[in-house]
């Protein structure tokens, strides 16, 4: 049987992890430049993996050490509250950054065409390491597989769980990517006008979806001591 709780939670985080502009904004340079689908699905492809891998090495770490992750135990709580203030600090970084820059496209969108002209292998290397290295990202993959451990879920259904948070954490560039695979032609003006909505807006989308998260776990952390 399917868990709609652990269904909406794996899909919250998820939606923090997707929600990368760095990311979606390299994925947009791909699917409008040379070789799209197989540029943009093997960059597509290596986002997907990277995730599924973080996720099974964090259940098996949770699995060999027996981390117990119910409410209010000292590994969940403690997690919870360190994933609140890391987001609680980034959302206010993004939103102090976007608000010094006003009109400019963030920095980091300025190091995009420098990417994009890298030979493939180095892009999705370069973009698997930042994946991998940002500690926001971390703690929503930590999150992920402690919500997992917390169900108690025989081996198949974990991993079915996995793979729905990989597609979650996912979607954000799934659906351009699509996009482009029903009808490339059709799309370019969209592509074209997401990409401009992201340079310009793409620190108050990280921001306010942080601070959303970091209230969001801030509250179960609080709640976790509450019940210890």
């Amino acid at each position: 049987m399917t868990n709609p709780t652990l269904w909406a939670e794996l899909l919250a985080y998820g939606s923090g992890i997707s929600i990368s502009p760095i990311h979606i904004g390299l994925l947009l340079l791909l699917l409008l430049g040379p070789d799209p689908l197989r540029r943009g699905g093997l960059f597509l492809l290596s986002w997907m993996a990277t995730i599924a891998l973080m996720v099974v090495i964090l259940l098996t770490v949770g699995h060999t050490l027996l981390l117990s992750m119910e409410q209010g135990s000292s590994h969940r709580t403690g997690l919870d509250l360190l994933a609140a203030g890391a987001l609680l600090a980034l959302g206010l970084k993004e939103l102090l950054e976007s608000r010094e820059d006003g009109q400019e496209p963030p920095g980091w969108t300025r190091q995009l065409d420098r990417f994009c002209a890298m030979p493939l292998p180095l892009l999705i290397g370069a973009s698997c390491a930042i994946e991998v290295v940002s500690p926001d990202d971390l703690f929503l993959f930590a999150k992920g597989a402690s919500a997992l451990l917390a169900a108690g879920l025989g081996r198949g259904q974990e991993l079915l769980y996995a793979a729905g948070f990989t597609v979650a954490s996912s979607l954000a560039l799934l659906l351009p990517f699509l996009a482009v695979l029903i009808g490339r032609d059709q799309v370019v003006p969209l592509l074209v006008k997401g990409k401009q909505l992201l340079f310009n807006n793409g620190d108050l989308l990280v921001g306010g979806l942080s601070l959303v998260l970091a209230g969001y776990l801030g509250w179960q952390g609080i709640a976790g001591l509450q019940v210890r």
